[in-house]
């Protein structure tokens, strides 16, 4: 019995131990971390792309909304008897005709330049040539109010585009200001062109850049 006794008691010592020793590494007691499946370290999110925004240009207050049936401005038309030194600036970048007198500007109009960039640059100057209706057959269009300023009738401000029976061809009016369009000349609302028609003297300077 004695070592039998013993033996038990050994037994139970080394069981306690065993026993002792997966506690010490059971899961539940590690102090090993684990990361739960549904969470995801913010750290390691896609960094959100930053979109720019695209700035646009406002119009200014004195212009109207684009209406090719209107004067570009709200304001009356200068009194070029005022000014001395009147001359015209195109930008095609814009699609504007600016009436300047010296620096200052007087009077901006929407315009409709030159597709593919078929609008001459530099410096000219007013022609002779100038009238209440043209038809070109040739490109099936054409204007009235037009002022010549290069080439003797070949360059001109007119107005939006006609039919053969002077009827305006709204679809090619509704680009005015927006969209460089036309054959080569400057196209411009109906009555900025009757304005420049009537007003703008002949060897008046007009530069297009």
């Amino acid at each position: 019995m004695n070592s039998l006794t013993k033996m038990l008691a050994v037994a139970g010592v080394l069981f306690l131990a065993v026993f002792l020793i997966s506690l010490r590494f059971h899961p539940a007691t590690s102090k090993v971390k684990t990361q739960d499946s549904n969470q995801v370290s913010v750290s390691k999110l896609p960094k959100e792309k930053k979109t720019k925004k695209k700035k646009v240009a406002k119009r200014p207050s004195y212009m109207r909304a684009v209406n090719w049936k209107k004067s570009s401005e709200t304001k009356a038309y200068p009194d070029l008897t005022k000014y001395s030194n009147v001359w015209i600036q195109v930008s095609i970048a814009k699609q504007r005709v600016y009436i300047r007198n010296n620096k200052k500007r007087l009077y901006t109009m929407y315009a409709t330049t030159g597709a593919k960039n078929s609008t001459p640059t530099g410096t000219y100057h007013i022609q002779a040539e100038r009238g209440e209706f043209f038809y070109n057959a040739q490109s099936k269009e054409g204007a009235k109010y037009y002022v010549s300023w290069k080439d003797h009738g070949v360059y001109l401000f007119h107005t939006v585009p006609t039919n053969s029976q002077g009827q305006f061809i709204v679809k090619e009016a509704k680009k005015l200001g927006k969209k460089a369009n036309s054959h080569g000349c400057v196209r411009l609302s109906v009555p900025d062109a009757k304005w420049i028609y009537t007003n703008i003297k002949e060897g008046t300077k007009v530069v297009i850049h």
